[in-house]
């Protein structure tokens, strides 16, 4: 027996009428008879087309405002028929129920009335009863009927039916009823999510994908599910790779701390700040935070709180970078950028990123919410005999941020608003700490007067020896160790300055 079918009678109630008339054209090209309701009803007479009202099937009248319009059983016996049945075909011809052999629908538009900030009762008028209903039974129902589930799938619809002279194979009506349930349980993810209140209950639904060249490795798939395409404007370049997109995430997470600040400008690799200044000028601080680690800017990813102008493009220019983030360009500044054709440049849009963070982890996930706070002046509590100068407190606060953003256990190493180096990524903080400061002295840094953070407390007073011992006179740090007298003590005894912020900076 044939598994393709030809369509030879379709109900269309549909939202969106973008794109319907040329497939409602083709129907009626191969004599199909159309079904349909209210606004669509309309808009195929308006075609010069003919159409049956659905009243005139049900013998019933659209009530409740339009509520209720095909929720009845000859509706659904026309889409839930099994063909090939010979009980559901007897029925059929007892109740004079009309064979529908295809669906057409497009929701009521949930999401973009929620976003819209549209008051509770628009909200729930656009929750759709009977879309909902007649996509999923013409997706149960695949081997016989054929779904286009929304606006989206109309031209894939259009391309199977004029190559099909109006026909689809099994294989077909399959794809579509994929389609069709993913739009279905997308749209009841999205009406559960604007009602629940539970946080113990996470349901995530994401209809955008970018299939990636590869993941971490190439030998792993990659896919970026999300809307980057509301964050950023590309400007220029190649596709970004999954280890783009994640040092790209970071980049954003970082400069946000510095978004009111003067000019400032980050280099990262590998997720973490390898350069970062703030200065008077964008040129400026480019340079400086190239010099934090120009070796480990080869290939980075760069981020600036404000334009990048000409004299700060021609900088960039001649270093080899993968990514360049800014709110803007001056125009000249992106045609020097452009000279490297797969040099990717990015317009960051003010668009607040999600309160919550989900990862993967065993055999479920983890959820968290963002890491929202920031260390501040008001939020600092000096503990020493010694307090820090005002150049040290604005330098505390600078490093707190990188710290904040950089993979633990991590000290930064600050100096008049530049990060002179960090420690990253280590089991101890005693080796954190050695290595910046071992980093710092193989690039000359002079780091008397220096400050460090900490993104956690020192249960011992190793690291604030070990730092006094290289030139550093301020540290700030959460707090909270059974035995942060120990460290205090130090510091007294050494003139050295250190403030608790109550906050652990922790980031794996």
């Amino acid at each position: 027996m044939s598994t393709t079918k030809t369509i030879k009678s379709a109900l269309i109630s549909v939202f969106s009428k973008d794109g319907l008339e040329p497939i409602v054209r083709k129907l009626h090209e191969q004599n199909v008879t159309f079904y349909s309701t209210g606004g669509t009803e309309e808009f195929i007479k308006n075609l010069g087309i003919p159409v049956v009202p659905v009243e005139d099937i049900t013998s019933f009248p659209e009530i409740l405002g339009g509520r209720v319009k095909t929720l009845h059983p000859k509706i659904f016996g026309g889409i839930l028929n099994r063909q090939n049945n010979a009980t559901d075909v007897q029925q059929m011809q007892e109740f004079d129920i009309p064979q529908i052999d295809l669906v057409i629908v497009d929701l009521y538009p949930f999401e973009k009335t929620v976003a819209s900030g549209a008051s509770e009762a628009d909200i729930i008028e656009k929750i759709d009863i009977g879309g909902i209903s007649l996509i999923r039974a013409a997706a149960k129902n695949f081997n016989d009927t054929v779904i286009v589930p929304s606006v989206n799938e109309y031209g894939l619809f259009l391309e199977m039916i004029s190559e099909g002279n109006g026909a689809t194979t099994l294989e077909q009506r399959r794809l579509l009823a994929t389609k069709a349930f993913h739009t279905s349980s997308h749209y009841d993810a999205a009406i559960f999510n604007y009602f629940n209140t539970d946080e113990t209950i996470l349901k995530v639904s994401e209809t955008n994908c970018q299939v990636l060249r590869y993941g971490e490795n190439p030998h792993q798939k990659g896919f970026f599910f999300g809307d980057f395409d509301a964050i950023f404007t590309k400007l220029h370049g190649k596709e970004l790779s999954y280890n783009n997109l994640l040092d790209v995430d970071a980049a954003v997470n970082l400069i946000l701390e510095f978004k009111n600040d003067a000019p400032t400008f980050a280099i990262l690799k590998h997720n973490n700040a390898c350069g970062i200044s703030t200065r008077n000028s964008m040129k400026e601080a480019y340079l400086d935070a190239l010099a934090g680690d120009p070796t480990s800017a080869f290939g980075g990813v760069l981020i600036a709180n404000g334009k990048i102008d000409v004299a700060t493009a021609n900088e960039i220019n001649s270093l080899f970078c993968e990514v360049v983030i800014a709110p803007s360009f001056d125009e000249e500044a992106v045609t020097i950028l452009q000279e490297k054709k797969n040099r990717i440049i990015l317009t960051i849009n003010n668009v607040p990123l999600p309160n919550r963070q989900v990862r993967t982890c065993l055999n479920g996930i983890l959820v968290q919410d963002r890491n929202n706070i920031t260390d501040n002046k008001e939020g600092l509590k000096n503990v020493t005999i010694t307090t820090p100068t005002n150049q040290e407190i604005e330098d505390l606060i600078f490093a707190s941020k990188i710290c904040k953003n950089t993979k633990s256990n991590t000290i930064v190493l600050a100096k008049n608003g530049q990060l002179i180096a960090a420690g990253t990524g280590q089991t101890s903080r005693v080796d954190a700490l050695r290595q910046a400061i071992e980093k710092a002295n193989s690039f000359n840094f002079d780091l008397n007067g220096a400050v460090m953070a900490s993104d956690a407390f020192f249960p011992f007073p190793d690291c604030v020896e070990i730092a006094k011992n290289a030139g550093i006179t301020a540290v700030i740090q959460p707090g909270g160790s059974i035995k942060d007298e120990l460290s205090i003590n130090y510091c007294n005894e050494n003139k050295v300055a250190m403030v608790f912020t109550g906050t652990r900076h922790f980031k794996h």
